[in-house]
């Protein structure tokens, strides 16, 4: 799903090691159920879960000079700016063992996307987008237990405002290039999950390599047969086509329904 590429690794002034990663935004309004989602991902397909808010918060914990500057930005009503963020993201994509990464809630903005990619070079495999309507998002928040200062009607509504305006311009740029997967995520929590699972299997789930070797190959010929053995090109030319056409209508069928 997409091409990997290279993070520029560099840390201090100090040119690291390159580090080939794949990166997936997922975004969606608040409530939408993102939070939940990426922890199923994470258990389930081995990503690392990084949001660009946590790290903020662990700079400014940090004590670092970096993080004091961001406290008095945030204390002055200023925006942190995007680079800072993004540097932070780069640098825990370029510390962390693994190289799949979800990056929540980001970015924000256009302005984010595009500092993101000029300072790290990458273009994410793909946006996993949770759509959900506004009133259903509205509910979800309002009757979680998390106790949150900002989950009350007024801050709710300002933060849907923010999304649609900032935010989705991000996901219709990635929907233009064929980037994004969008998730009905106004249905109940197993359903949305089952929909998420099947963008992340056919990549990271479908074989398990710790069954007995002859199971394995069992699953890696599911992969490769219905490209290699389905066409018999012995037959007439009529009969080949319609068995080209088995293999690429689920390909244009799933594409029309993402429309």
């Amino acid at each position: 799903m997409g091409t990997e590429v290279a993070v520029d690794k560099e840390a201090n002034g100090n040119l690291l090691d390159e580090k080939k990663v794949k990166v997936v935004f997922v975004l969606g309004g608040p409530g939408s159920g993102k939070g939940t989602q990426c922890a199923n991902i994470v258990e389930h397909f081995g990503y690392t879960h990084l949001s660009a808010g946590d790290l903020l918060r662990a700079e400014i914990k940090s004590g670092s000079e970096n993080g004091t500057m961001i406290q008095n930005m945030i204390k002055e009503g200023k925006i942190v700016p995007s680079e800072v963020t993004v540097k932070l993201l780069q640098r825990a994509m370029q510390e962390s063992n693994n190289d799949k990464f979800l990056i929540d809630g980001f970015p924000r903005n256009e302005e984010n996307r595009a500092a993101f990619e000029n300072v790290t070079k990458i273009i994410p495999e793909f946006v996993l987008f949770f759509d959900c309507a506004e009133e259903e998002m509205e509910r979800r928040l309002l009757n979680r237990n998390q106790g949150r200062e900002d989950d009350n009607i007024d801050t709710i509504r300002k933060r849907f405002k923010v999304f649609v305006e900032s935010s989705l311009p991000v996901v219709e740029h990635y929907e233009s290039m064929g980037k994004v997967q969008k998730i009905d995520a106004g249905k109940p929590r197993e359903e949305v999950f089952g929909a998420v699972k099947d963008i992340f299997s056919p990549i990271d789930e479908k074989i398990d390599a710790g069954k007995p070797r002859e199971e394995v190959f069992g699953a890696v010929k599911d992969i490769f047969s219905p490209i290699d053995e389905k066409i018999d090109a012995g037959k007439p030319r009529e009969e080949v086509f319609g068995a080209v056409k088995d293999i690429f209508s689920p390909i244009d069928e799933k594409a029309n329904k993402n429309v």
